[in-house]
């Protein structure tokens, strides 16, 4: 012990950080970034999640604390060291550019770590992901336009139209008539409308109205996908 103490301290005396300093760094690097790791998987929707992403989330900021601690003021090291990096080639493309914002975050914090700019990387972190976290509460950004699609076959074409729209206003707020398909030899039609319902919990009291309607058959209804505007 006394034998690695003092190479410690020759370590210390040649401009490198104090060993207790770099290892209280490194901590506080792998604790901020498992907060912004942790913040990014309760907040994330869409269908391009990565388990290799969220771990590199929690590994940039101690890799970058130690890069930082490595150059320490010394060009050399540095040109070195930015000679070593620019043998690697990342191949990986962020398709969400939330991801990329996280991954800013996960390297400014290793940035700050690295500097010793401690309180500056814990306020920061949790100050992002505070944000984070209100965006994701409040579905800041989402246009909910409609809530379902419907669709259906009726019996006369469009002329059989005014029937039903009693029928929608009672449990829409607001329907759009997408797309129609008239059939003149059946003297049918298909038909597709987009629907902002006052109540989407009594999407099953619509469909039944409708079946009991004259007229109607082969009614499908597509939810509204939420992962489209993720």
């Amino acid at each position: 012990m006394d034998r690695l103490q003092e190479m410690l301290d020759a370590a210390g005396a040649s401009g490198t950080l104090d060993w207790h300093v770099m290892l209280l760094s490194l901590l506080l690097a792998f604790v901020l970034g498992h907060v912004i790791a942790w913040t990014y998987l309760f907040t994330h929707s869409g269908l391009s999640y990565s388990r290799t992403f969220v771990q590199s989330l929690v590994v940039f900021p101690i890799i970058l604390s130690l890069v930082i601690m490595v150059l320490a003021n010394n060009m050399v090291t540095a040109f070195g060291l930015m000679g070593a990096v620019a043998i690697i080639r990342f191949r990986n493309i962020l398709k969400d550019t939330r991801d990329t914002a996280f991954l800013l975050l996960s390297l400014v914090i290793g940035l700050a770590v690295g500097n010793q700019r401690h309180i500056i990387a814990a306020v920061g972190t949790l100050a992002m992901c505070a944000v984070v976290m209100l965006l994701y509460y409040t579905s800041f950004g989402t246009r909910h336009r409609f809530d379902v699609i419907l669709s259906f076959r009726l019996a006369g074409g469009a002329r059989g139209l005014d029937a039903l729209q009693p029928v929608l206003y009672r449990h829409c707020r607001k329907a759009v008539l997408a797309s129609q398909r008239v059939t003149e030899a059946a003297d049918a039609g298909d038909f597709s409308y987009r629907l902002l319902l006052r109540d989407p919990s009594r999407t099953a009291e619509l469909l039944e109205e409708l079946r009991a309607s004259e007229g109607i058959s082969r009614i499908s209804v597509i939810q509204r996908d939420d992962e489209a505007e993720a």
